[in-house]
């Protein structure tokens, strides 16, 4: 086994501390924001509502002003024929770094919009989060049903635009809190080098790039499932975020990876409070504590110090909560603030 060593850096400002990835199963903006508000208070994340409105579902949410986009009741496409105009808009929007002309509006975002109105109480961070440009990119097609990832110029002008709302959303969440946090969720990335998505590693992570430069905050990459972690490690993110809960183990068969990422300051975000029903349920703050416990000292036993680890480290949900019932989903949000509370009494930690 290799010798355990310090990572030889200060203890993360948000160390131990708890943020959600973002969606809720809530059909009121108001009971889920008082929700996130009561349970988050130090870094609450602004609440996503897939279920009050299919342009809040994750592949819709962050494509208004994409050149071409249709949207009809439950259905989103984009038409190549006559966008010239606006993808010529959004490429000297892009080019003068006018992130202003391309918000995401309270229709497509009414969780945010009730947190930029009505504020988030007194937070040390904030965050936000916006779907890549991978998995919008291959989740959106166009009418003939081709993914847009797999046309050059659509792909562009995807990761364009997210580097723009990313911008914006930063922007704009900055007049609540001192710092922000923006998660670019990529769930498409667990299928990445497999046979139903063709997609080179390397241009995945140049797009991904793409939307991270537009941030000037913590920038973090969420994904849900299993993937090859050494591509998120190995991208400018400041953040990790994994399901803890189900592959915790995954990530700690890339220990010189992971090493890399937190020797230049990086941090990881363990999901480890569960998204499915019947699991969450069965457990509790002192349960969810000893295999978050259990998660991270696979990564340590690698060759870092346990502590070292917790210090660089924050907990969140393994993944949104839109599929619990709203009563599940508020528990799940307890559980996490009542983690939290236990991880940085045991560490002393701020």
């Amino acid at each position: 086994m290799k010798a355990r060593e310090s990572l030889g850096l200060p203890p993360f400002e948000l160390a131990g501390q708890a943020t959600a990835i973002g969606s809720m199963p809530h059909t009121s903006p108001e009971a889920a924001h008082h929700a996130v508000l009561s349970h988050l208070k130090e870094v609450p994340a602004w609440p996503q509502f897939p279920r009050r409105s299919y342009l809040e579902s994750i592949y819709v949410q962050f494509s208004q002003g994409l050149p071409g986009l249709v949207v009809e009741e439950e259905r989103a496409y984009v038409e190549r024929a006559g966008s010239e105009v606006a993808l010529e808009a959004l490429y000297q929007a892009y080019l003068e770094g006018r992130a202003d002309a391309y918000p995401i509006t309270a229709e497509y975002a009414a969780g945010l919009h009730l947190f930029l109105q009505d504020g988030a109480g007194s937070p040390r961070a904030i965050k936000g989060q916006m779907t890549g440009p991978v998995s919008l990119g291959l989740a959106l097609c166009d009418r003939q049903g081709r993914p847009i990832l797999y046309d050059e110029v659509l792909a562009d002008a995807l990761a364009r635009l997210l580097r723009l709302k990313a911008a914006w959303q930063e922007k704009e969440l900055r007049k609540l809190a001192p710092s922000t946090i923006i998660f670019v969720d990529e769930p498409y990335f667990a299928s990445l080098g497999s046979a139903f998505v063709a997609v080179e590693k390397e241009k995945a992570l140049s797009w991904l790039e793409e939307v991270l430069g537009g941030l000037r905050g913590l920038k973090g990459v969420h994904c849900c499932g299993n993937t090859d972690w050494s591509l998120i490690l190995a991208s400018s993110a400041d953040v990790l975020s994994l399901d803890a809960y189900e592959y915790a183990q995954s990530l700690s068969l890339y220990p010189e990876e992971v090493g890399a990422f937190l020797k230049r300051g990086s941090v990881i975000a363990w999901g480890i409070v569960p998204t499915r029903e019947a699991t969450l349920a069965g457990e509790t703050a002192p349960s969810l504590f000893d295999r978050l416990e259990e998660a991270i000292e696979m990564t340590a036993a690698k060759g870092f110090l346990h502590r070292d680890l917790v210090e660089r480290s924050f907990v969140t949900p393994a993944c949104g909560l839109a599929t619990l019932s709203e009563g599940a989903a508020e528990r799940a949000l307890e559980l996490l603030a009542a983690l939290s509370l236990k991880i940085r009494r045991k560490y002393n930690l701020g």
